[in-house]
């Protein structure tokens, strides 16, 4: 397929490392190429890593009116913020794993549908919804070792959102389910999507796109999977893509 020919329908836009700044800021560059592409009829969805609560602000910011995929696709949420979907992953699985964080004595963080948790976690596991664990481990046979267990287990989706981490959600829960879902609801096919990431909870939907596109900051791994490879975050990545893919300007 010629990458040239694809009408670009929706941008998938992962957040931390590719549409945001090491600053947590949107460039303004990238706020004017996301504001043309919708201008154009374009669909811009936030497909992220993060829950609900922090990363509805951005899309609120930059008039997003569209779906978001968030917690790695555990949770989809329509254009009026309402639940579309939810998988949630077992208490059990999720004390098993803050179990392995505590004797790898490793820094961790969790979600549930009620907050993010970060090197804690609330008395009472079994009373919520959990969605996400996460390992932030820099020594790498640890990890390496952690991984293996994670793997062993089973039933468990794994990437990670930075080089020094692991992220773990239900198995089959990845960012590209969760466009796929938004795609058979806005009558647009996978063909017709751009998907713009930078690590390895990025990579489903940057190879299942009709577009995938690779920030120049990103883990090699995506690189070598990806269609294009645009700027840094640093360097209005996200726009440069935009304008080449979507606007088509030379």
């Amino acid at each position: 397929m010629n990458e040239n020919n694809i009408e670009i329908k929706l941008i998938a836009l992962d957040m931390d490392g590719t549409l945001l700044k090491n600053d947590q800021q949107v460039s303004e560059a990238n706020r004017q190429a996301i504001k043309e592409a919708k201008e154009k009829g374009v669909k811009v969805v936030l497909s992220t890593g993060r829950s609900l609560n922090t990363c509805h602000d951005y899309a609120i910011a930059l008039e997003l009116q569209s779906y978001l995929v968030t917690v790695n696709g555990s949770e989809i949420w329509d254009e009026n913020c309402n639940l579309v979907q939810r998988v949630v992953l077992q208490p059990e699985l999720i004390e098993w794993m803050w179990g392995l964080a505590k004797q790898y004595n490793t820094a961790f963080w969790a979600i549930n549908t009620e907050r993010n948790w970060h090197n804690e976690m609330p008395e009472d596991l079994y009373s919520g919804e959990w969605l996400k664990f996460g390992f932030h481990i820099d020594d790498e046979a640890t990890r390496e070792s952690i991984y293996h267990k994670l793997t062993a287990k089973g039933g468990l989706e794994l990437s990670n959102s930075s080089l020094n981490n692991i992220e773990v959600n239900r198995s089959g829960i990845n960012k590209a389910r969760g466009l796929e879902l938004v795609c058979a609801r806005l009558g647009i096919e996978m063909k017709n999507v751009m998907a713009v990431g930078d690590s390895l909870n990025d990579l489903a939907m940057i190879q299942e796109a009709g577009i995938g596109v690779a920030m120049g900051n990103a883990q090699a791994k995506v690189k070598q999977m990806a269609d294009w490879i645009t700027a840094t975050n640093e360097e209005d990545g996200v726009a440069k893509a935009i304008r080449k893919w979507v606007l088509k300007e030379a």
